[in-house]
């Protein structure tokens, strides 16, 4: 059969030190993998078993300028390490990305027990750095993560403070779905969390995979990049 239109292009990540790119297929999030983080959103920091969300492949852009989004009055900036899966979903390479969240739509969910989906998966929702491949990075287990908001540092942890570790959140995601080429995993995010105002510039890195820029925009204004 035809299709009735043209199918869509699965969003495509860089690849640092190459013209190849990375298609994604889907991405999977962890809640509050850092005790700081457990803490300062008021949760108990014990080491119960990771859960997970989703945000869509097309919330992905590559930073630059990004739009604040509608319905919100409080968005919140997350740094993350993310994991990119290849072939035989193993660990193809890594790099850093921000869960922008709607921080008020997300927290009324919660006080209904609904799906997080309006607060975490909105469009332009997941920025992302170039992919460091792990033939030229490794597997980091350590190193600084952090973001700042016009100069200032917000955020400033290391991977060694994951209550969970990257193997064990795949191990952990795999009992639930079948990783796959393609699947992005965001590995949580350390204290100083925050809200981000239209105009806001942000920078952020993890030690030995990248760095991530962004400035946020006013409420329907058009990105530079492209996804």
């Amino acid at each position: 059969m035809n299709n009735a239109f043209p199918p869509w292009v699965p969003p495509r990540v860089a690849i640092a030190g190459s013209d190849q790119v990375f298609p994604a297929r889907r991405i999977w999030c962890v809640g509050q993998n850092y005790a700081s983080h457990v803490l300062e959103m008021g949760n108990d920091p014990t080491r119960d078993p990771p859960f997970f969300f989703a945000k869509p492949p097309d919330a992905l852009t590559s930073g630059g300028f990004v739009p604040y989004p509608p319905a919100t009055a409080d968005l919140h900036h997350e740094v993350e390490l993310v994991v990119a899966l290849g072939p035989g979903a193993e660990i193809f390479g890594y790099a850093v990305g921000l869960d922008l969240t709607r921080r008020d739509l997300q927290a009324a969910a919660k006080a209904k027990g609904r799906p997080w989906t309006l607060g975490k998966g909105f469009d332009f929702a997941a920025p992302i750095s170039p992919i460091a491949r792990v033939s030229d990075v490794g597997h980091p287990r350590a190193g600084r993560i952090w973001l700042a908001v016009d100069g200032v540092v917000r955020q400033d942890g290391d991977l060694a403070q994951m209550t969970w570790s990257v193997e064990e959140l795949l191990a952990q995601l795999a009992r639930y779905v079948t990783l796959q080429a393609g699947d992005l995993v965001f590995t949580g995010t350390p204290a100083g969390v925050g809200p981000l105002l239209p105009g806001a510039r942000l920078a952020g890195g993890v030690t030995g995979i990248g760095e991530i820029a962004v400035q946020i925009g006013p409420t329907g204004s058009v990105p530079a990049p492209s996804r």
